[in-house]
């Protein structure tokens, strides 16, 4: 072969662009070429692990501490600058700017806590137990509760309203119990599930959410749009979180694994190259100007 044909060749191979096809779970919807950059997101873990990806920061963690029991839940402050983890027991940790307002791990609960809110200027937030009690701290109202209610199924996730006056909780079998001024849009609660659901959303404009139920199945309501879902599709670990993008054109759901299926304007931007299963939230990291 002419020698200078082969110094071609080799030089186009060191220059060629290298692609690498993204992990069978990174479903990336890519029919919005204009939409905005990601804002990132974090992932918790049971055992108190943090994980951010594209903008998120990381500002820290409980992993290293000697947890009474697992974490549940998570929330971010207003400016996406802080985090707060809560644990099955009320036990709040809180990293960046997020401030302590109180716990519920020195009380008493009935039934334990499954999932968190925070208020509008991140100054609050709620806990609700798989019973719907309400733990109200800071500047967070109480609304409202289903703690003396008879629910046919618990409650798995709660969600706050746009304004921080209200809130929904959603049970497993997709009933919704909205207060204050959170509006009732639909549930899934006389619907036959394939599995339950695990969490929900509310849109920007606090006029929709949306709910995930374990298989990846989204269910859409008020201005909620449906961008997708990974229901009948998937067969390996079970979904275990959700979140919308900043937009509200799109949305994250974490599988146990901390894999991401990325819908609408949600772009992948990473997961923990970690062998876990005890992945258990995943949270928009707002972003301000």
């Amino acid at each position: 072969m002419n020698r200078r044909l082969l110094v071609v060749i080799i030089a186009m191979l060191v220059t060629a662009p290298l692609f690498v096809a993204a992990p069978a779970w990174a479903v990336v919807n890519r029919s919005s070429p204009n939409a905005p950059p990601p804002t990132g997101y974090w992932e918790a873990e049971a055992n108190g692990g943090v994980f951010a990806f594209g903008n998120a920061g990381l500002y820290g963690s409980a992993i290293n501490l000697d947890l009474n029991k697992p974490i549940v839940g998570m929330a971010a402050t207003a400016d996406g600058k802080g985090y707060w983890l809560v644990a099955s027991d009320g036990g709040v940790f809180a990293y960046g700017d997020a401030g302590f307002y109180g716990s519920a791990g020195s009380t008493h609960l009935n039934q334990p806590i499954v999932g968190m809110a925070s208020t509008a200027d991140g100054k609050g937030y709620w806990f609700v137990a798989s019973d719907g009690g309400i733990f109200a701290y800071g500047d967070a109202g109480f609304y409202g509760s289903a703690g003396s209610l008879r629910l046919n199924k618990p409650i798995v996730g709660m969600t706050s309203a746009l304004d921080g006056m209200g809130y929904w909780l959603v049970a497993s079998d997709g009933g919704i119990f909205a207060y204050g001024d959170a509006g009732f849009y639909g549930s899934t609660g006389n619907l036959s599930l394939k599995l339950p659901v695990i969490g929900m959303a509310s849109t920007p404009s606090g006029r929709g959410y949306w709910l995930a139920a374990a298989d990846g199945g989204i269910f859409s309501y008020g201005d909620a749009g449906f961008f997708g879902s990974a229901g009948g599709h998937f067969h390996g670990e079970g979904f275990v979180g959700f979140t919308r993008t900043s937009t509200g054109q799109g949305y994250w759901i974490l599988v146990s694994s901390g894999g991401i299926f990325s819908y609408g304007d949600a772009s992948f931007d990473g997961s923990p190259l970690i062998a876990a299963n005890d992945f258990v939230s995943i949270v928009l990291a707002p972003q301000t100007a």
